[in-house]
C-alpha cells in the first residue's frame, strides 16, 4: 500500500477499542525486548543475584528462589510499559487522538501528540504505533509527516520561536529508530534505569 493511499484524521469513539488493541499489541513487540536488555546489564544481574541469593534462605526450592526475582522483575517492568505506551492519552493542546486509514476504511495505525513540558521544547509524540499488518508500507512516515505539519502549525499559533517534535523510542525498537534517522532526526536525550538506556529521544527541528 502506498502512502498516497492514506488518509489521517481524528479518532473516532466505536475506534477506541480497535486503537487500544493496537497500542498492547505495539508495546507487546517490544516489551520482551526492553526486558532482556535491561535485565542483562551488570547492576541488574548483582541486584537479581542478591535477591536470589536472599531468597534461598526463605524458600526451600533453589530453582524458585533463582527464577523468581526474574519473574517480578520482568512482569514490573511489563506493567510500566503498557501502563506508559499501551494506553490512549486525554486530548492536549494539539488535539488528536489521530488515525491512518487506509482508502477502504482500515484503520492501521495511531498518533498521539502533546506540548513539551516547558516554552520552546516544541512538540513531543507521545503514542505512535502501526498495524502489524501493515507495517513497512509507508504508515509510520504518513503519521510522522501528519505530527510535524500539527507541530508547525501549534509553533505558530503558540508564538512559539521555533518548531520542534521530539519523539521518544525504547531502546529495542531498531525498525523506528532507524525511520527517524531517515527522516532527518537526531538522538539527542535519553532516560533509563541505573545509568542504562532505556528510552532515547529524537528530536528535529521542523
Amino acid at each position: 500500500m502506498a502512502p498516497s493511499h492514506l488518509s489521517v484524521r481524528e479518532m473516532r469513539e466505536d475506534e477506541k477499542p480497535l486503537v487500544l488493541e493496537m497500542l498492547k499489541a505495539g508495546v507487546k513487540d517490544t516489551e520482551n525486548r526492553v526486558a532482556l536488555h535491561a535485565l542483562t546489564r551488570p547492576p541488574a544481574l548483582l541486584l537479581l543475584a542478591a535477591a536470589s541469593s536472599g531468597l534461598r534462605f526463605v524458600l526451600a526450592s533453589f530453582a524458585l528462589a533463582l527464577l523468581l526475582p526474574v519473574f517480578l522483575a520482568v512482569a514490573a517492568m511489563k506493567l510500566g510499559l503498557r501502563a506508559r505506551w499501551g494506553s490512549l492519552p486525554p486530548p492536549g493542546g494539539l488535539g488528536g487522538p489521530w488515525v491512518a486509514v487506509r482508502g477502504s476504511g482500515d484503520v492501521c495505525g495511531v498518533l498521539a501528540l502533546a506540548p513539551g513540558s516547558s516554552a520552546g521544547d516544541g512538540a513531543r509524540v507521545t503514542r505512535l504505533s502501526v498495524s502489524r499488518w501493515h507495517r513497512r508500507q509507508g504508515v509510520g512516515r504518513r503519521l510522522l509527516a501528519f505530527a510535524e505539519s500539527r507541530a508547525r502549525a501549534w509553533a505558530g499559533g503558540m508564538g512559539e520561536p521555533r518548531a520542534r517534535l521530539v519523539v521518544p523510542v525504547a531502546v529495542a525498537a531498531w525498525g523506528v529508530a532507524g525511520m527517524l534517522e531517515g527522516c532527518g532526526y537526531q538522538a539527542e536525550g535519553s532516560w533509563g534505569c541505573m545509568g542504562y538506556t532505556l528510552v532515547r529521544e529524537f528530536s528535529k527541528d521542523l
